[in-house]
């Protein structure tokens, strides 16, 4: 069995039960010293190749995964009563692919990327807004260019996990790991 083509059957399923925002998910990242940080970010594709989300890469996430490139991505969908964990190495997508998913995006949030460094400190919110509005100006149509800093990654999953709620908390549990050989599947007790 695939387990990235069941990924996209359940995150399928999640769209059609009108689960709210569906493609949040978890992502835990270490920095050198392995000191772990969690926060949520969205997916924007899932296919044969990884799970890509985009951000700028000069965030604190960027930086740890410079430093550590191990990443651990986690959705849960209370409404089906699943979750899928995944755990790989992560990688910078290329400046085109990067390119085609900022061309995308709507050109309000263009100009919010470019107008902040993400994770940096911030002395008055009223600065941010000032250059939000400022290459708002300068940027009159649709045409935004992407920040140099910001990019997409793309984590290789080595192993994922699906949970799925059970009756008295009996839940199912199912790992893929990845072999020479193509995936390996083993039941994990709840």
């Amino acid at each position: 069995m695939d387990p990235i083509a069941r990924f996209r059957r359940w995150f399928a399923e999640a769209e059609r039960a009108n689960v709210p925002l569906p493609e949040t998910l978890a992502l835990a990242t270490a920095d050198r010293r392995g000191r772990p940080s969690v926060r949520f970010v969205l997916l924007k594709q899932a296919d044969k190749r990884g799970f890509v989300f985009f951000t700028d890469g000069r965030s604190r996430k960027g930086d740890e995964l410079a430093a550590n490139p191990e990443a651990a991505l986690a959705w849960y969908w209370d409404a089906l009563g699943k979750q899928v964990r995944v755990e790989g190495r992560v990688s910078e997508v290329g400046a085109a692919e990067a390119d085609a998913y900022w061309a995308t995006r709507p050109r309000e949030s263009r100009l919010a990327a470019a107008s902040s460094r993400q994770s940096a400190t911030l002395t008055r919110r009223a600065d941010l807004l000032a250059r939000w509005r400022l290459l708002g100006r300068r940027y009159p149509g649709n045409d935004v260019p992407r920040p140099a800093g910001w990019t997409g990654f793309r984590l290789v999953p080595r192993a994922i996990e699906f949970w799925t709620r059970g009756d008295f908390r009996l839940h199912h549990r199912e790992r893929f790991e990845r072999s020479r050989g193509g995936w390996k599947r083993r039941l994990l007790q709840p």
